[in-house]
């Protein structure tokens, strides 16, 4: 094929890809043609003529001992035409040949005709698609956890969204959706890039996420410069989507309040992410090492009077857990509407949560389980000063 060279900057111009991947996909498609229209056992090579701008479709042939015939003759007991016995290629080839060289035949594939033109063109589509598609997968492999926007396009009947973006389209499942959420043809929204695949029948495949936490985390750092900076750093982070979230914030700079920071304002910044998230409550809570600590923090609204950490971290037989003793009018809100708030305060810390009722109160629940009564717990102030 003349000006092969010519193809290959169009093609890589055009759909946005480097020279030289392209010249790879090209000769994958001559490679592949000749062992369609020859012999799909015979091994080929092609070579790009930089002078004349062709492409050159080589058979590799290898010399095998005159007694070897596994390899000179097929199992029908036809020749092998990969291969060739000393004493021929010595005479036929070069006399300095011995077993195990190789030399190579060049097939011209314009030679068969119409029917070769027909599957080079199949075959130069499908690597240069293949290619595409796998500059795509990379590229949106590394935005795995970051927010994209796109367009949505159609809603099927199981309320699937479908959204484009650039040069690909991804889908929302439902169960991706924040409850309430209603999306029509034409909408601009926003969303985590939650998986990545491809395979050979569907090609390049994306899925979205609005309810995973990283979907949180990307809306503040869009909305708060200092995390956007890493000023400040999302330690934590978990949520019920559409219900209430908390988050744990650590500064990196002494004089950087993490908490107001993120809050912004009279709240503008805080109640900008919670607005897309169909008015989801985002609790900020500066984040400490010391686990007593920040489950007193993560508690919050409710007012803590002491923890205990019992069990160890990565013991299956006995996992950790956080006894937590507090007065007994606060126990309603250390639980929250439908137990949320503790569900929540798991979820961050990584610990079982009990709940125990100071001064003699009875036994709080967690998750609708009674727990019996603790005593003898040391206070927060005694345990951190």
């Amino acid at each position: 094929m003349e000006n092969v060279l010519d193809i290959i900057d169009a093609l890589a111009h055009e759909k946005g890809l480097s020279p030289e991947s392209v010249k790879g996909a090209l000769k994958s498609a001559f490679i592949k043609t000749a062992q369609r229209l020859i012999n799909p056992d015979f091994t080929y090579d092609a070579e790009i003529d930089e002078k004349t701008k062709s492409i050159r479709v080589y058979q590799t042939i290898t010399v095998v001992d005159d007694e070897d015939d596994d390899h000179l003759y097929t199992e029908d007991g036809d020749v092998n035409q990969g291969y060739i016995s000393l004493s021929r290629a010595r005479e036929e080839v070069d006399p300095d040949v011995d077993v195990g060289d190789e030399f190579q035949i060049e097939h011209d594939i314009e030679s068969h005709g119409r029917t070769a033109a027909m599957t080079l063109y199949r075959e130069i589509e499908y690597h240069v698609q293949r290619l595409v598609e796998d500059e795509l997968y990379n590229k949106y492999k590394e935005k795995i956890g970051t927010i994209v926007n796109g367009r949505v396009t159609r809603v099927d009947d199981k309320n699937n969204t479908y959204i484009e973006m650039d040069e690909v389209r991804a889908i929302l499942p439902m169960k991706s959706r924040i409850k309430g959420e209603v999306f029509k043809v034409g909408d601009v929204i926003k969303a985590v890039v939650r998986r990545v695949n491809i395979d050979k029948v569907n090609g390049i495949q994306i899925e979205l996420s609005r309810t995973s936490p990283k979907f949180l985390e990307g809306l503040l750092a869009l909305e708060v410069p200092e995390i956007a900076d890493e000023v400040v750093v999302i330690e934590k982070c978990a949520r019920i989507p559409g219900e209430r979230a908390k988050v744990a914030l650590i500064s990196m700079h002494p004089q950087v309040d993490p908490v107001g920071a993120t809050v912004g304002v009279k709240g503008v910044r805080i109640n900008a992410v919670s607005e897309e998230l169909m008015g989801e409550n985002i609790d900020c809570i500066e984040y400490t090492s010391v686990p007593e600590l920040f489950i007193a923090r993560v508690m919050s609204p409710a007012i803590i009077s002491s923890v205990v950490i019992e069990g160890t971290p990565g013991d299956e037989e006995n996992p950790p857990k956080a006894i937590v003793t507090l007065p007994s009018d606060q126990k309603s809100k250390a639980i929250g509407k439908s137990g949320i708030n503790i569900r929540l305060a798991s979820m961050l810390t990584g610990y079982t949560i009990e709940l125990v009722e100071q001064a003699g109160g009875a036994t709080a629940e967690e998750t609708g389980k009674p727990e019996e009564k603790k005593e003898d717990i040391s206070s927060l102030e005694a345990l951190f000063g």
